[in-house]
């Protein structure tokens, strides 16, 4: 096998299996669970996990893929507009202790995602939680 077709699936996985296909961006599997469906199975495994801190209540009001603007639609002086920029949490709650917490499940911190949880914190005064899967 040469280095090229290493992790690579062969022609008939790609016709036959469609989730050969459809790779996540970092290698990660998309997976489905009760009917919802998860970027990868760290964000899966991280939602059972509070979902049964909700039941032990432990925190309450969670939430999944929460969007935050960041920054609003703008208008170019040359015309035209760019479109606006937000962050979508994957998990938001509030603890025993009544403070709002978001969390985002990485397997690999990005250089977007550290931009983005700089201006959470800086914009909305919110610190982002990094759960590592």
């Amino acid at each position: 096998m040469t280095p090229n077709t290493i992790n690579r699936p062969s022609l008939t996985d790609w016709r036959d299996n469609p989730r050969a296909r459809r790779a996540g961006k970092y290698n990660n599997e998309h997976c489905e669970l009760d009917g919802e469906k998860f970027d990868s199975k760290a964000e899966a495994k991280r939602w059972c996990e509070l979902r049964i801190l909700q039941r032990a209540r432990e925190l309450k009001d969670l939430k999944r893929q929460v969007p935050f603007l960041l920054i609003p639609k703008t208008a170019r002086p040359s015309g035209g507009f760019e479109r606006e920029c937000s962050y979508v949490a994957d998990f938001t709650y509030t603890d025993r202790t009544g403070k709002a917490v978001v969390e985002d499940v990485k397997g690999a911190t990005t250089p977007e995602f550290i931009i983005k949880r700089k201006l959470m914190l800086h914009l909305h005064g919110i610190e982002v939680r990094l759960v590592k899967a």
